[in-house]
């Protein structure tokens, strides 16, 4: 297998990230568009480009579309307001500014005069997910287009009105203007009465990066007030009238089979729906006390498994319980003979690197409000996924698709924990029994519990180096955790790399940047120790064995930020790491203080960032800053600690995740690249930030920390 097949696109997903999309296709033609928006023009922008241009004007109408070939689609109602719908979510890291200053910049209307229609599987066409750092590059390019073909339109539909020819007039806020003539028209006037729609192709003009106004700019957050003030209604925060509160009954371990359950004192009370189906047992009642207390006095009897793996030997576990499967996606790269370069090159150096489970605490736990009406369900909830929650609805109550609708307003963060949709087919199945609306808020706890978790792993890795500090051979094993980030950026004349897959005791899934911040620790920790072993600076190293130049500027952009050359400091130890992820490149330089023999305080982070053009300065930065702090929890004392079956740190007192003490000096660099496209931001910066401190506790200590977290006590063990 060529070393560039194992790896996805950048701007693809993953193959751990989400399962594929549903296989099914229905017509949405005209009428049903124009039904949904009301008049005006309907630019449809499709996942091929289906129709050919030829002389570079696109159809003025189409009778019909495929659904499944919908991506996205802009209209510009008879008012002038130009609505954007798209599958695509907001969980926080403020898509809708960045999509709304993309489309306000090809269209040349004013930011706040678009409304984005996200995340409701009646409205919006189907989208696999937000996720993988996917949302700025396909997205945003295809409603750039979009945007685009809409601008040429109207022009096309003002110098018919005025019976002259486009190339004579230009756009601006909204309006068409006449530049021999000064007349102005406005959208909405050349939209009213028409029902008109086109299909976009892919060699639609746009405007060059270089050349931009709107996008590039550090805009406020759309509806920032909202949110602020506390307007802005969270699913937890919703209520429909005659709504019931439900509570789910957990099982005391994992996999533990439900025997039998004394529901009666539970059915006594008043006012509370009591629903027992399978190994479901839940319970809805006017309020939350009353539905507590009900569920309390359910007497269940479990059987539950004897033996469980823990996390005091999940390590060997996960390494003994590993396979290869049929599916061929426990494969890899295989260059040159590994086993050979080991043999004959000047230093060697083998080490095995171990990743703990972690959770992924989003502030707003898993919640949902359910209704049946009309032979149609409904649910609120949030996920990164409307239509994979949509499609686990529909075969859980065996329902066309159709018969479900899940709306996802804005919710509080996700980190790529809330792709499935636990809690709305709860609150679905006791809302049918109550014929009520009913609303599930996970506790805290549950939430530790029930969600699935980032994968533990296990990394070894085996490698040589020669005296003029090339690298020979690279062996890299990753038992679990994941393949994405597997590939080494670095040159190396004989290279294996592989993904194992194992039986993993936890619920394991999706979380911000992957399996690539547990790969990218192992590499960029294994390069620090050849460096070390053959007396190399460890940036002159890492430099001599790269080739890809925006790597390299990210990591020259650091070190120089950070003062690289010449730093050392007594107690203090610096390091340094490096990595590329779904379209980000990142540079990362930590210092850390060494406080007695044990201690140990990150005391700065420099990070350089570069993801192509930039389309908003200052979310950008936001989304680099929440990387890199949330990175600190997973590099030093975030671990899901389990035995026997269940999660003993089921609580943010027990679990540890970053505090305002630990949030060292943070200095960012943003390398925006107005000569190549716009990729996402949202999970690469989070991959240097465990090496960059690993190899700086190295720096000061020699003492090599090769699991994370590395500091579960806050000291050196």
């Amino acid at each position: 297998m060529d070393s560039q097949d194992y790896s996805p696109h950048p701007f693809e997903p993953n193959q751990d990230e989400l399962p594929p999309k549903p296989k099914y296709d229905f017509a949405l033609d005209r009428r049903k568009f124009f039904k949904i928006t009301g008049g005006g023009l309907i630019v449809v922008c499709v996942l091929k480009d289906l129709l050919s241009f030829g002389n570079g004007t696109p159809p003025s109408e189409v009778s019909s579309v495929s659904a499944a070939n919908v991506e996205s689609w802009i209209h510009i109602g008879e008012d002038g307001t130009v609505s954007v719908y798209t599958g695509k979510v907001e969980v926080g890291q403020n898509i809708r500014t960045s999509l709304s200053q993309i489309v306000a910049e090809e269209l040349m209307v004013p930011v706040l005069s678009i409304k984005m229609i996200m995340g409701d599987t009646d409205l919006v066409p189907f989208d696999a997910g937000t996720f993988g750092s996917r949302t700025t590059p396909q997205m945003g390019t295809q409603l750039r287009k979009a945007a685009a073909a809409a601008r040429q339109a109207l022009l096309d539909m003002a110098a018919k009105k005025w019976n002259t020819t486009a190339t004579g007039l230009r756009t601006e806020n909204g309006m068409v203007l006449n530049v021999a003539t000064n007349e102005k028209t406005n959208y909405g006037s050349l939209t009213k009465g028409q029902k008109l729609m086109i299909t976009i192709s892919d060699n639609v003009p746009v405007i060059a990066a270089k050349d931009w106004k709107v996008a590039g700019k550090s805009l406020p957050k759309v509806d920032q007030r909202n949110f602020i003030t506390g307007k802005h209604i969270y699913v937890s925060d919703m209520k429909l009238p005659g709504m019931l509160y439900g509570k789910v009954l957990r099982a005391p371990s994992y996999g533990a089979k439900l025997i039998d359950a004394d529901l009666t004192q539970a059915k006594n009370m008043s006012g509370v729906i009591v629903v027992m189906d399978g190994n479901f047992i839940g319970v809805a009642a006017p309020d939350v006390k009353t539905a507590t207390k009900a569920m309390q006095s359910i007497n269940a009897k479990w059987e539950e498994q004897k033996e469980h793996p823990s996390n005091a030997n999940i390590f060997d576990y996960l390494v003994k319980t590993s396979s290869a499967d049929a599916s061929g996606r426990n494969s890899g790269t295989t260059n040159g003979d590994v086993e050979r370069g080991l043999a004959e090159a000047d230093f060697k150096h083998a080490a095995t690197y171990n990743i703990h489970y972690i959770a992924h605490v989003p502030l707003e736990p898993r919640a949902a409000v359910a209704e049946w009406a009309n032979e149609k369900l409904t649910v609120w909830t949030g996920t990164q996924r409307p239509f994979g929650v949509q499609e686990e609805l529909a075969e859980t109550f065996r329902l066309d698709k159709k018969k479900v609708r899940v709306i996802m307003p804005d919710t509080g963060s996700g980190y790529g924990g809330k792709h499935s949709g636990e809690a709305a087919i709860e609150a679905a199945r006791l809302a049918k029994e109550a014929n009520k609306p009913v609303k599930i808020v996970w506790s805290r706890e549950e939430e530790f519990v029930w969600a699935y978790f980032r994968p533990g792993g296990v990394i070894e890795v085996n490698a040589a180096v020669n005296k003029d500090g090339m690298i020979n051979a690279w062996k890299f094993i990753n038992y679990n955790s994941g393949g994405a980030g597997l590939n080494t950026q670095y040159k190396a004349a004989n290279k294996q790399v592989a993904h194992v897959r194992s039986n993993s005791p936890l619920r394991q899934g999706s979380y911000r940047g992957l399996a690539a911040t547990a790969n990218v620790f192992a590499r960029e920790c294994h390069m620090d120790d050849l460096a070390r072993l053959i007396k190399m600076e460890p940036l002159a190293f890492r430099i001599k064995n790269l080739e890809d130049d925006r790597l390299i500027t990210v990591l020259k952009s650091a070190a120089q930020k950070f003062g690289w050359n010449g730093l050392k400091t007594k107690d203090h130890g610096h390091g340094i790491a490096c990595g590329f992820e779904k379209g980000g490149y990142v540079g990362t330089c930590a210092e850390i203080k060494v406080n007695g023999d044990k201690e140990v305080k990150v005391v700065r982070i420099t990070q350089s960032f570069e993801c192509g053009a930039i389309i908003n300065p200052h979310h950008l930065e936001q989304q680099v800053m929440g990387c890199i702090v949330q990175a600190l929890g997973g590099a030093l004392f975030e671990a899901v600690e389990f035995a026997n079956g269940k999660i003993i740190n089921s609580g943010l007192s027990s679990y540890r995740v970053p505090r305002f003490s630990d949030i060292p000096k943070i200095e960012i660099v943003l390398i925006d690249r107005k000569d190549l496209p716009s990729a996402g931001a949202g999970e690469a910066a989070i991959i240097g930030i465990a090496p960059a401190i690993r190899n700086a506790i190295v720096d000061a200590t020699g003492k090599a920390l090769n699991t994370l977290p590395m500091l579960p006590n806050g000291i050196l063990a």
